[in-house]
């Protein structure tokens, strides 16, 4: 039997509401089946600075460093603001110890619940594209970088390679979709985005079957939300990645139903919501747990190859979003367990329907 070892941080707020039902449906997914999951729940963010005196604590990293995929729920909040280190400087350091270069954000619109995005329905219903962010490098990392009261400097760098293999993880993942990938860059302004550009047709040569084009960031931005439907695959630096995918994350309605993954060149990947811990509404059972559920979803796909289990998932939480049962968020008064419970039901019924219990 075939086992995989995942790490679960629940972190802070709604992050231990969240976390345990993307556990549940894991465990759901599995039965009848010849894998398991070994689960090993480890402090971090707010919890650790709590428990440990610091957001990352040895244990938790260790763990993360031998584990084969990590589950992050959420970290943060103000009960945190006033201390020497806060919670998020746990995820950067996990980041860059775990070396994670490639952020991966798909956004869906299923027709369910089109008519919540503050985009016109028709504009945005069936809406199904992924943004792929540099991670590691651009403003955020460049030196240079200092400030005084009369100038400030930051640097912009990158190398070739890591271009390159953020454009390649991107045609990866286009191979199996829609085969286009948008670059979206700044091309006529800034010599980083030159390189970026250059680069980025010589691995679409590696590539005939897909199809590239090149987008400033300005255009892309305005494209979004002008037509978010041509989509396939974008691929970007760092800054505009971390804005973009922001800017996109808003197309469904809701925070509480996007994923994300982020992966290194060898090691273990994260994968969590892409949203904050809420500490307003923890403890109240009215969290979204979509976000959570899917990102389950991309780990079984992505780092362990079960994609007929993360299909299965996918269009239980579907199907179970189209049967009425939504959250608060979505305008339901579906509780977080209660929708979770939905979802396992559809996931059960599933196999049923097939038959079989194997997945």
């Amino acid at each position: 039997m075939k086992s995989y070892k995942i790490v679960a941080l629940p972190g802070d707020g709604i992050g231990p509401e969240i976390m345990k039902c993307g556990l549940d449906v894991l465990e759901a997914i599995s039965e009848g089946t010849d894998y398991r999951f070994q689960i090993s729940k480890k402090a971090f963010g707010g919890a650790a600075i709590d428990q440990f005196g610091e957001p990352l604590p040895k244990e938790t990293l260790d763990a993360a460093k031998e584990a084969d995929a990590i589950l992050l729920a959420a970290i943060g909040g103000p009960k945190w603001d006033e201390e020497t280190e806060r919670p998020e400087a746990g995820l950067l350091a996990l980041r860059k110890a775990l070396a994670l270069f490639a952020n991966i954000r798909p956004i869906q619109v299923p027709a369910a619940i089109s008519h919540l995005s503050p985009l016109k329905e028709d504009r945005v219903a069936g809406c199904d594209f992924i943004v792929v962010r540099e991670l590691t490098g651009g403003l955020y990392f460049g030196e240079p970088k200092q400030w005084n009261e009369h100038e400030a400097t930051d640097t912009l760098y990158y190398q070739a390679y890591e271009i390159e293999r953020i454009i390649e993880k991107a045609f990866l993942i286009a191979r199996s979709r829609d085969k286009k990938v948008t670059s979206v860059d700044k091309a006529n302004v800034l010599a980083s985005s030159k390189l970026w550009r250059k680069i980025a047709e010589q691995v679409a040569a590696r590539y005939p079957e897909i199809t590239l084009e090149h987008l400033y960031v300005d255009a892309a931005s305005m494209l979004l939300i002008q037509n978010p439907k041509k989509f396939d695959v974008i691929v970007t630096e760092n800054m505009f990645g971390d804005i973009i995918s922001d800017e996109a994350s808003v197309i469904p309605g809701s925070l509480g139903l996007l994923p994300s993954a982020s992966h290194a060149e060898n090691g273990p990947s994260l994968y969590e919501p892409i949203h904050g811990s809420a500490p307003d509404i923890a403890g109240q059972n009215i969290a979204n747990p979509i976000s959570m559920i899917l990102s389950v979803a991309m780990m079984l796909r992505q780092s362990f190859q079960l994609h007929e289990a993360a299909k299965k998932i996918e269009q239980a939480t579907n199907r179970t979003m189209e049967s009425g049962c939504l959250t608060k968020d979505l305008g339901g008064n579906a509780t977080t367990t209660a929708f979770t419970e939905a979802v396992i039901k559809e996931i059960q019924k599933g196999a049923v329907q097939n038959g079989t219990n194997t997945f």
